[in-house]
């Protein structure tokens, strides 16, 4: 033990002084946490945390004045404290890239993920890494920490530790958490153990037995919310109910020159972090397309192409939320990790969607590179951790397929209609929806190229007429004429993504030759070319046709053949007819308007 009970007690209140002091200036910010889980997290910084080897996740995102005081008094180069929720300055939450914060919480439950992901990378790289992450009553509350216990207990992460800051309060009154946590922690594999949160020796303890499990650990650390002040055990100490002149009366209460010397200490005694991540070197360009003949599902020229860039050597860790093998991500080349062994490629999460986003977001803080895998339409399930990893900038891949209305007889519940318009929403996610062998290349090797962001390759399930793409095409710009109209001046030009581009190439050719086809794989990249090529792609009447909801194609088109209802249960070419995706129908629509 490192630091004495005393020690840490005097390291503890500089915490809250500093962190107080900070949400004191910033006029707004959650102080509860503050007095109440200080004596935790400087115990795991002070005692246990190995800097450049261990991590440290706050769930419990909230608390961030509270972590950012603790990263500051630590060395951390995380700028000014009085920054604190200002314009340019420290977030509100927690966000991934501040030094020492290796993940992006606030919304409840992720964090809790995150961690999972990291142990687990940990674990697939052979290292001895110790991740500790401090959760709340909420946290424990949403769905997605659920999931991410199970995977955890499940795959036996023995360097995972979850401390529980059980205050028994949030924000609406006493926490609705189960009635027996413990039981359920350990039903789901954990060890688990009980300290008081302001007892250091018992917080030491509890942390220092956790490192001899053989299983994650869970410490419910009993606490006092707002301990210490005139809102104690109460929800109204969640927040900033305080009055100013009690702010700077806990403030006073709480300096401690010897404390801020003693966390000297800790920051003269740790290397910065040097952490060597995990990257490939391999040229993705050098592997090339997938072709499985004329008729394919673009399912099954990506997992072609996932065998190939495997095989060549690329680092990627698989996996799917128990569809692997309708999405066709798992393939002759992944290797299940296991419980006792680590050593493969390829996770089963399970059927937890949301829990196996949060935990390639883990994987990728960590400098792995993680794919996931479900249908489209289960997109939403996740989407909380999508977004999550757009705005971190973690370059995780998500595999979704199924679609479009062509899954059929599954009807409209599997049948995604709005997933693809939405997803090309969300800022700094990059959305592929390829047609051909080509264009998966294009897409996979796309994604594996953005370091900086996370991408989603969209895919069929039904096999259809493989068009090919024109030789030396510039894929990066996202759409190209994947049909020229023969005729000196183009009159229409129709657009279409995915599996809707031999149903465009039909549909031209029964309009004659002044009609061009253009394949639009990434709708962001086309954006973001010059205006010449974008009168090139856009010339004449511009008609898209995509079996998704058509608001958004009005960017472009002049008319858009879309889905704006839900689709219904029936064999997939029925559906695709029944909904409009007929090329006679279609070219009659296109000609009434040209007319």
């Amino acid at each position: 033990m490192r630091f004495d009970a005393k020690q840490l007690k005097e390291m503890s209140m500089s915490v809250r002084a500093h962190a107080i002091d900070a949400v004191r200036r910033a006029g707004s910010g959650h102080v509860g946490i503050v007095l109440d889980a200080s004596d935790i997290i400087t115990t795991v910084y002070a005692n246990f945390l190995r800097r450049g080897r261990d991590w440290f996740v706050l769930s419990a995102g909230h608390g961030s004045a509270m972590l950012y005081a603790v990263l500051k008094l630590a060395g951390y180069k995380i700028g000014d404290l009085d920054t604190f929720r200002q314009l340019g300055g420290l977030p509100g939450h927690p966000e991934y890239g501040i030094d020492g914060v290796y993940a992006t919480t606030g919304p409840l439950g992720q964090g809790i993920g995150n961690a999972v992901g990291m142990a687990l990378a940990e674990k697939i790289r052979g290292t001895d890494g110790v991740v500790y992450c401090l959760c709340s009553d909420g946290d424990l509350m949403e769905g997605v920490a659920a999931e991410a216990i199970a995977v955890a207990g499940l795959y036996k992460l023995n360097n995972l530790v979850l401390v529980w800051d059980d205050n028994g309060y949030s924000i609406d009154g006493v926490a609705l958490v189960d009635i027996d946590m413990p039981a359920r922690m350990r039903a789901a594999g954990w060890n688990v153990v009980q300290c008081a949160g302001d007892n250091f020796n018992a917080i030491n303890r509890a942390l220092g037995g956790a490192q001899k499990s053989s299983e994650p650990t869970f410490i419910v650390a009993h606490n006092v919310i707002g301990r210490g002040s005139s809102l104690a055990d109460s929800a109204r100490a969640h927040g900033m109910e305080f009055g100013d002149a009690e702010m700077m009366l806990l403030v006073e209460k709480n300096i401690s020159p010897l404390g801020d010397v003693l966390w000297q200490d800790v920051a003269n005694s740790d290397d910065t972090d040097a952490r060597e991540f995990d990257a490939s070197h391999i040229d993705v360009f050098n592997v090339v397309a997938p072709n499985l003949g004329d008729v394919a599902s673009t399912r099954e020229l990506s997992g072609e192409y996932i065998t190939a860039l495997i095989n060549a050597g690329v680092k990627l860790i698989g996996g799917s939320a128990d569809l692997g093998h309708s999405t066709c991500v798992k393939t002759s080349a992944s290797i299940d990790i296991q419980p006792d062994n680590y050593s493969g490629n390829y996770l089963n999460y399970g059927v937890r969607e949301h829990a196996m986003g949060a935990i390639m977001n883990g994987m990728a803080a960590t400098g792995l590179r993680p794919y996931g895998s479900t249908f489209l339409v289960f997109s939403d399930y996740m989407r909380p951790a999508i977004r999550l990893a757009a705005l971190s900038g973690l370059p995780v891949i998500y595999v979704f397929t199924h679609d479009s209305i062509a899954v059929g007889p599954d009807g409209p519940t599997h049948q995604p209609v709005e997933q693809l318009a939405s997803l090309r929403l969300i800022p700094n996610l990059n959305v592929y929806r390829p047609c051909n062998g080509d264009e998966v290349a294009y897409a996979w090797r796309s994604a594996i190229n953005n370091v900086d962001s996370p991408s989603a390759i969209i895919l069929s399930r039904q096999k259809f007429n493989q068009i090919p793409s024109p030789a030396g095409v510039d894929m990066s710009r996202g759409a190209y004429i994947i049909m020229p109209a023969t005729a000196r001046r183009v009159r229409v030009t129709i657009i279409a993504t995915g599996a809707e581009v031999p149903l465009a190439v039909a549909v031209a050719e029964k309009l004659g030759d002044a009609v061009q086809v253009v394949s639009m794989p990434s709708v962001a990249d086309f954006r973001a070319q010059d205006d010449d090529y974008k009168n090139k792609i856009l010339a004449g009447y511009v008609v898209v046709i995509e079996a998704g909801v058509s608001a958004s194609w009005f960017e472009f088109a002049d008319a858009v053949v879309g889905i704006d209802s839900f689709g219904v249960s029936g064999a997939g070419d029925d559906v695709y007819a029944y909904c409009g995706f007929d090329p006679d129908t279609i070219s009659r629509d296109i000609l009434k308007k040209l007319k």
